[in-house]
This record gives structure tokens, sequence and C-alpha cells, in this order.
């Protein structure tokens, strides 16, 4: 075994680690493991192949849908949210535009309190009714702007739930077709997808939490169904097939690319220094990029450095298991790319 493989084993044990890790480099796969159940009821344990929810890591395939109709000429960075919306959301300003959604830097409400506790918090509409993103107009509405846009860097999830709706609108195409479509066929990613959390394919682990001591599943904590703001399914080889295909110009153009990756913000998170572009977060030293997700039974984190043509990714079915795991892949791997938020 590996001296990587031997490390994960010992801190998958130590800490009851649930879910899958990849390491690879260029078109090498140096490292992948399966550890604990994907259905704890059943028995069934983890596999590779298993496909885990990534929640707000899916955020950057909603940039890529957004930016894919940019390029197509269908939207632009400058168009405003209320050109699109007509008189559905009025609480958000004159002044929003795309670009502003994209960076986190449109200082429209939120819907979802990015710092509840995710195994307490409960949505305000049954969950089993949101399906479609003109569904979650329901939950947008009520929410005043808390600064002018492009005053700061505040982290949105109502944003990117409003580009689905923008992006959906303008095209003419269901939000997560314009994904399947627009992001995951061209980078041959097969085993993503948008999937129900009531009718999940055998493939695909459940997420879990601790509600008053006992092990719950996340079904009744999380939409049934995502949408612009988190929610896919992924494997940790479909995240391979992503970023060489993202930079490889097969998604959206090289320049599209660099626009995305391109620093909108600069901040000081709980243990690094990170930047912001559309849709995808970067550390301030060097050029690597990741895409994380946090929410009941979910944690995920996908980190590609583009120069090395290395990516670590890590998904569990538990909503803090990824982290111990991702931090020591960073400091064998990738020592500047430690933990993000």
């Amino acid at each position: 075994m590996s001296p990587i493989g031997e490390q994960l084993d010992r801190l998958a044990d130590e800490t009851g680690f649930s879910g899958v890790v990849r390491v690879d480099r260029g078109d090498t796969v140096e490292f992948v493991g399966a550890y604990g159940l994907a259905d704890r009821g059943h028995r069934i344990a983890m596999t590779p192949q298993t496909q885990l929810a990534m929640a707000s890591g899916s955020k950057g395939f909603t940039a890529l849908a957004v930016m894919s109709l940019v390029q197509d000429g269908v939207l632009t960075l400058a168009t405003t949210a209320r050109s699109i919306l007509g008189d559905d959301l009025p609480l958000i300003g004159e002044d929003v535009t795309v670009e502003h959604l994209l960076a986190h830097r449109s200082g429209i409400g939120d819907y979802l309190d990015d710092h509840a506790d995710a195994a307490e918090y409960v949505l305000r509409v049954p969950v089993h009714e949101l399906t479609t993103t003109e569904q979650y107009l329901v939950v947008l509405a009520g929410h005043p702007g808390i600064f002018r846009a492009g005053e700061r860097f505040c982290y949105c999830n109502a944003g990117f739930v409003v580009l689905a709706l923008l992006a959906e609108r303008a095209s003419g195409v269901p939000f997560h077709d314009l994904v399947r479509h627009r992001v995951c066929a061209p980078a041959g990613m097969t085993d993503t997808d948008f999937l129900r959390s009531d009718d999940l394919p055998g493939r695909a682990a459940l997420g879990y939490l601790e509600v008053d001591g006992h092990s719950r599943t996340n079904v009744f904590h999380l939409p049934v169904l995502g949408n612009g703001d988190g929610g896919m399914f992924t494997t940790a080889q479909d995240m391979q097939r992503f970023w060489n295909a993202l930079f490889a110009g097969r998604i959206v153009a090289a320049d599209t690319v660099a626009e995305m990756t391109r620093p909108r913000s600069d901040f000081e998170s709980a243990s690094n220094l990170l930047r912001h572009g559309l849709g995808f977060w970067l550390y301030r030293s060097g050029h690597t990029v990741f895409l994380e997700g946090c929410d009941a039974g979910v944690s995920f984190r996908s980190v590609h450095d583009p120069a090395a043509r290395l990516t670590l990714t890590v998904l569990a079915n538990t909503i803090d298991g990824a982290w111990p795991i991702a931090s020591a892949m960073a400091g064998r791997y990738a020592p500047s790319s430690e933990r993000g938020r």
C-alpha cells in the first residue's frame, strides 16, 4: 500500500470517515479509496463508483451553465436580474447583475442561514415541493438586501438559485437540462446529475446526520431535488473528468475559464487566505482552484492545480466527514491548499 493509502486508512478509522477519496496526477490515478457505508440500514459498502452529494460544490456547475449562455449572447455579465425577473422578487435591487450574483457580491438577502447548525436547520416550505426552479420563488421572496451590489463579498446561496432562474427564463430551457447538456455532457460526466433524494439509484449514497443521538438520513433537511445553489450527485472519477474538461476548454472557452478564475474578492477565512472568482474558490498563493460543499449529511471538496494537473477529491455522506481527510491530503500534496472555509 502507498504511504498516502496507509495514512488515509488510519485517519478514516480514527474519524469514522464514510466516503470516497481520490488523487489524480495527469492521467495517472495515484490513489483511490472507499470507506464506510453508503446505506447504513442495508449495510451497503461505499465503493469508488458510489455517487455522493456535493452540496454547494455544484455552484461551479451553475456558474458554468450561466457563462455558457454568456458566451452564446443569451446573457451578459451586465444583465440585471431585474430585467428578467419582472415583478418577481421585488426586494432584489435594480443594480444587481449576473456578475454580482456569480461573485457573491450581489448583496441580496439569503434564504439560508449559512452559519446555522445543518443538523437542526429546516426550510420553511415542505422540501418535497422544491422540484423546479420556479417553485423556489416562495423561499427566495421576502429577504431584504443587506448592502449595495458590488460593495463586498458575502456568500449567498439564494444568489445561485436566482442565477438558475435567470438562466432558465432567458434560455427557455429548464435549469437542470442546461447543466446536463452544457456542463456534464461535454465533460463526459456520466455519473453526475441532479437526483431526487426520495428516488435515489442503487449506486447513490444516503446522507446521514445525528439527531437526538440517533443516526438519521437527510431526506427531510434538503430540497428533494437540488437546484442552482447545490444538490448534485457525482463520483470522484467524474470530478477528475470535470477538471480536465474545464481546463481543456471543452465546457466553456479557455478565455471564459480565465475570466471565471480571475479573483473578484480577497478575504481571510478561519484557516486560510482565500479568493473567489465567478463560481469558483481560489487560494491566494498559486493558481489552485477548488469547489466545496457542506450541508446536512454532505461534505465535499475537490481541489485542482492545473499547472501540476493534480486533483484531490473527497466526498463524504456526513456533515463534517470530509474535512480531516481533505486536510491530510492537502498537507501531503499541496501545502498551500489547506482547508478553505
